[in-house]
C-alpha cells in the first residue's frame, strides 16, 4: 500500500501519463459533467450526503461496517466496495473527482488528507477534524493541493444565517457584547447518539461480523471493542468525538461566529460541570468563551449551556419561555434569536411588530442565497458552476477550532487560556498534547506541510 505523502504524490503523478486526473484545475468539470464520487462512510450521515448527489456517478463506496453500508451497497451495485480508504485510493485514484467523508470525527483528518494529496475535492461532515493541528493542516492543504472544500454544517447554506449577517452589517442590532446559546442534548440511552457503558473503561465484547474494528479505530489508540463506541455513540468519548459542544457548535454558533467575526477566543472556561468519568462527556455543563476586541468591535462573552440547562429568561426578550435549543445575540438596539441551527432567525419583538418589520423595514438581501443545500453548493463549485462554498476550509477550520477550545475546557473541567497564533494552552502546558494528538503507526498525514 502506498504511504500518502507529498513526495510520493509527486512521484506517482509524474509517472502517470494521464496526470490531469490528479490535478483538479486540469479536470474538465463543466456544469453538465457528471462527477465521479467516492464515499468514505456510507451509512448514517453518509447516506444523507450521497443521497444529495442523485445526478452524479457514485463510483466507490468505503465503509468499515458492511451492515451499516448495506443500503448504499444495494443502491449503487456497480460501485466498487472497500473497507480501507487507503486501498481505495491506491486502486482508484485516477477514477475519482470528489470525495464525501462521513466517518466519525477522529478519522475525518486522515481520510480528507489522503483525498487532497491526490488532488481530490472533498466534502467533510462536521466537526471538520478532531484537534487544532489537524484543522490548521487541512487549511494549508486545501490551498497547497488546490482543491474545492466544504464542511457539511448545513445551516451555513441557509437564508437564516445570511439574514443574521445582513442585519449585523446594517447596524440593525447595534454592538454585541454578549452571546448566549443552549442545547437540549446530550440525550443518553441505548441506540442514541450518547450511550453510557456499564463500566469505564467499557468491557470487551465480541466484534460483530462484517465490521473491521481495527480500521474503525484508525489513528486512535488501541482498545477493546464495545457496542457503546459504534455505530454512533462514539461522540461521547473524547478520543473519538468532540462531545455535544463540538458536534453542535458548528451549527448553533455559526451565525455569531460569522456575523461578528469572532475569531479565536482568548480563553474558555467550564463554569459548571455535572462531572463525568475520565474521557467521557458530562451530562450537563456550562462553558464560557472570552473573545477579544476586533478592530472597532467590542469584546464578546459567549456562554454555552447543554444538558437541558438554559439561561435565565429576561423580560426584554419578550419570550414566555426559551425554546429547547437556541442562540441569542444580545445587541444594544435589538436582539437576534435562532434555534439550534441558524435556519430561522428573527429579531426578538412581539409577533405583530416582527411581521410589520419583515414586511416594511427588513433590508434587502446583499448576500447571495444557496439553492439545494451544502452538498449542491459543493458540487456546483467543483463543476465551476458557482462560487467557493461558504463553509470551505478557510472558514470551517476556524469555526471548528473555536469550538474545540471550548471542548478542551469542558473535557478537563478547567479554564483554558489560549495563544491562537502559536497554538498553545498557556496556563496548562499539560494540555498542549491535545492540540496535536499522537496517532498510531500508519495513520500519519500532513507532516510535510
Amino acid at each position: 500500500m502506498i504511504p500518502f505523502s507529498r513526495r510520493n504524490f509527486l512521484k506517482t503523478a509524474s509517472a502517470i501519463t494521464a496526470g490531469a486526473a490528479f490535478i483538479p484545475n486540469l479536470i474538465s468539470c463543466s456544469p453538465s459533467k457528471k462527477l465521479n464520487i467516492a464515499v468514505i462512510g456510507v451509512g448514517g450521515r453518509g447516506e444523507t450526503n450521497w443521497g444529495a448527489c442523485p445526478e452524479e456517478n457514485i463510483v466507490a463506496l468505503c465503509d468499515v461496517d458492511e451492515n451499516r453500508a448495506a443500503k448504499g451497497f444495494n443502491t449503487f451495485p456497480n460501485a466498487r466496495r472497500f473497507k480501507d480508504f487507503r486501498k481505495m485510493f491506491d486502486e482508484m485514484a485516477g477514477q475519482i473527482d470528489a470525495v464525501l467523508v462521513s466517518t466519525p470525527d477522529h478519522t475525518h483528518f486522515a481520510a480528507t488528507m489522503a483525498a487532497m494529496q491526490l488532488g481530490k475535492h472533498v466534502y467533510v461532515e462536521k466537526p471538520l477534524a478532531h484537534n487544532v493541528w489537524q484543522l490548521r493542516t487541512l487549511k494549508k492543504a486545501a490551498h497547497h493541493y488546490n482543491v474545492i472544500t466544504q464542511m457539511g454544517n448545513q445551516g451555513h447554506a441557509t437564508d437564516g444565517i445570511r439574514r443574521v449577517k445582513e442585519w449585523v452589517d446594517a447596524g440593525i442590532i447595534g454592538e454585541v457584547k454578549e452571546v448566549i446559546a443552549w442545547f437540549n442534548g446530550p440525550e443518553f440511552g441505548e441506540g442514541k447518539y450518547f450511550t453510557k457503558p456499564a463500566q469505564f473503561p467499557p468491557a470487551e465484547e465480541p466484534i460483530p461480523e462484517g465490521f473491521d474494528w481495527n480500521l474503525w479505530l484508525g489513528p486512535a489508540a488501541e482498545r477493546s471493542y464495545n457496542h457503546v463506541y459504534h455505530p454512533k455513540s462514539w461522540r461521547g468519548f473524547y478520543d473519538f468525538g468532540n462531545a455535544e459542544l463540538g458536534d453542535w457548535a458548528c451549527h448553533t454558533l455559526d451565525a455569531p461566529f460569522w456575523s461578528l467575526e469572532l475569531g479565536m477566543p482568548l480563553a474558555t472556561e467550564t463554569l459548571f460541570s455535572s462531572g463525568a468519568p475520565e474521557g467521557f462527556l458530562p451530562d450537563q455543563s456550562i462553558i464560557q468563551f472570552e473573545f477579544p476586541k476586533r478592530g472597532n468591535r467590542p469584546p464578546v462573552t459567549l456562554t454555552w449551556h447543554e444538558g437541558g440547562l438554559k439561561p435565565k429568561n429576561r423580560p426584554e426578550w419578550k419570550l414566555d419561555e426559551l425554546p429547547g435549543s437556541g442562540m441569542i445575540m444580545v445587541g444594544e438596539k435589538q436582539n437576534i434569536i435562532t434555534g439550534g441551527r441558524p435556519n430561522n432567525a428573527q429579531l426578538m419583538m412581539p409577533k405583530a411588530e416582527w411581521e410589520n418589520w419583515v414586511a416594511n423595514e427588513m433590508p434587502e438581501a446583499t448576500i447571495p442565497r444557496i439553492e439545494g443545500g451544502p452538498q449542491q453548493e459543493f458540487l456546483d463549485a467543483v463543476k465551476g458552476n458557482g462560487p467557493l462554498p461558504g463553509s470551505n476550509f478557510d472558514y470551517a477550520t476556524e469555526l471548528t477550532e473555536m469550538s474545540l477550545i471550548g471542548v478542551l475546557a469542558q473535557r478537563f473541567n478547567t479554564r483554558i487560556e489560549y495563544d491562537a497564533k502559536n497554538m498553545k494552552v498557556t496556563n496548562r502546558e499539560d494540555l498542549d498534547r491535545y492540540i496535536k494528538e499522537p496517532v498510531r503507526n500508519g495513520w500519519s498525514y500532513g507532516e510535510e506541510l
